[in-house]
């Protein structure tokens, strides 16, 4: 299936570009510095189409017939992009590249297991590796914020979405997967001070621990709370303001390098933390989180309270929903208590995704039927507090064709993805006829999405 130009297709490149250089590190070396397009200023290198395409394959993404044409065709728009960006002088700054790389390091740090195991594969420090990219990052960005001027004012109505989906071949109108519909009131114990005061005693004494010369790595790694900064010392990674809590935030950028904090207290619970360094807007700090923990006590009644507000709605006293309103401490109660799915920002979940939100969550709706309430069940909050909850399954919707009733978000999108392509394809059309392109007489036999020689 041809890759859509849109800012997935420029996602996908960057990703393969990133990964680029590790795949060839890993398998024999072959060296193609041959200039094979040029789009304005802008050369394309046969090894970035080489290493770019093996990647995409690598996912298993289906670049067509003639992939090498593929592959080319959308690097040619990005580089199209690119060169207008330049044009009309459009423009990143520098702290959002650095956002962009650290993003980027981290996710690759999440893949491979830690940042020594990143630098060992691609035999570069992260800051090596950072600045190898960094013009690469730039680019990209230049590119997908142009992308972005071309659709932002690309919308569509409603009778524009049901024309689109009355358009539809039979065979094109896409599958649905089994999808479910969830609502939740939840009771989440507030933790008892003299737990904080124990807590924060105890942060405290790391603090003097630190400061009399104890490696504050050392304390991270045997103590922390947080599972995915511990392994490293406690260090964060950089971030840049509005990325942290806020109290952690307004601690953070007023140390000194090297500084060691008085205790902070966020949602996650209470942490000190040290300063490695500042780069401007950003800050890399490690912290040692520890957290309160809810009484069993507190938790028990809790999970009383939910009981009872369960016995009411069973016995028609009052809606789930009503209930949500009045009895849930979670702010989904102003909705009627439904769930909200993090991947798409709609109520439905499909059964993957309810288990990458909440594993023991499948095992609990699995026994329902639509409209009924489970017991109260155990949960853990965002912020790692432990909690209680009913939950009630509004609707399970089998697998089915997409119908307007049903599915009017999902055609809505696509729909809407139609009508952004055909925008940029009136893009690239005008601009091609005051833009330089050259391309290798090798690939003159490809057949393109657009005509880019004219």
């Amino acid at each position: 299936m041809r890759m859509n130009k849109n800012a997935g297709a420029i996602f996908l490149i960057s990703l393969a570009a990133w990964l680029a250089p590790g795949y060839s590190h890993a398998q024999e070396k072959v060296v193609i510095d041959q200039v094979i397009a040029v789009v304005g200023n802008n050369a394309i290198l046969g090894s970035d189409i080489i290493n770019q395409q093996r990647q995409l394959e690598g996912q298993g993404i289906d670049l067509g017939p003639n992939p090498s044409c593929a592959m080319l065709d959308e690097v040619l728009y990005q580089k199209l992009l690119y060169n207008q960006a330049l044009l009309d002088s459009v423009e990143v700054g520098e702290d959002h590249v650095e956002q962009v790389l650290e993003r980027r390091i981290r996710f690759f740090i999440q893949q491979i297991g830690s940042r020594e195991r990143l630098e060992a594969y691609y035999g570069k420090s992260i800051e090596e590796l950072k600045e190898e990219f960094r013009e690469m990052v730039r680019e990209q960005e230049l590119s997908q914020r142009m992308e972005g001027n071309i659709t932002q004012n690309v919308s569509v109505t409603p009778s524009e979405v049901r024309s689109f989906f009355n358009n539809l071949h039979p065979d094109s109108i896409p599958m649905v997967e089994s999808e479910l519909v969830l609502a939740k009131i939840t009771k989440t114990p507030a933790v008892r001070q003299e737990e904080k005061d124990l807590i924060k005693a105890r942060l405290e004494e790391f603090r003097e621990r630190i400061l009399q010369g104890e490696g504050f790595s050392t304390l991270a790694i045997l103590y922390s709370e947080d599972p995915g900064s511990a392994r490293r010392g406690g260090e964060l990674g950089f971030y840049g303001r509005g990325e942290l809590y806020p109290e952690f935030e307004a601690v953070a950028f007023g140390l000194r390098p090297g500084e060691v904090s008085e205790v902070v207290e966020t949602e996650a619970g209470l942490h000190i933390l040290q300063m490695i360094e500042r780069r401007g807007e950003q800050v890399n700090v490690r912290h040692l989180l520890l957290r309160p923990k809810v009484s069993p006590e507190d938790l028990q009644k809790a999970r009383a309270e939910l009981d009872s507000i369960r016995t009411l709605i069973l016995s028609g006293e009052k809606t789930f929903a009503e209930a949500a309103l009045a009895f849930s401490d979670h702010p989904g109660r102003i909705n009627q208590g439904l769930m909200v799915n993090p991947f798409t920002g709609t109520n439905r979940f499909r059964a993957d995704e309810l288990g990458q939100v909440d594993p023991n969550l499948v095992f609990i709706v699995d026994r329902l039927e639509p409209e009924q309430v489970s017991e109260p069940h155990l949960m853990v909050t965002e912020e790692g507090q432990q909690a209680y909850r009913i939950v009630k399954l509004i609707s399970r919707v089998d697998a089915h064709r997409a119908n307007l009733q049903e599915d009017y978000d999902l055609i809505q999108q696509l729909a809407l993805n139609q009508k952004e392509r055909q925008a940029i394809r009136r893009w690239i059309d005008r601009k091609l006829s005051s833009t330089y392109v050259f391309i290798h007489e090798q690939y003159r036999d490809c057949v393109f999405e657009h005509q880019w020689l004219r």
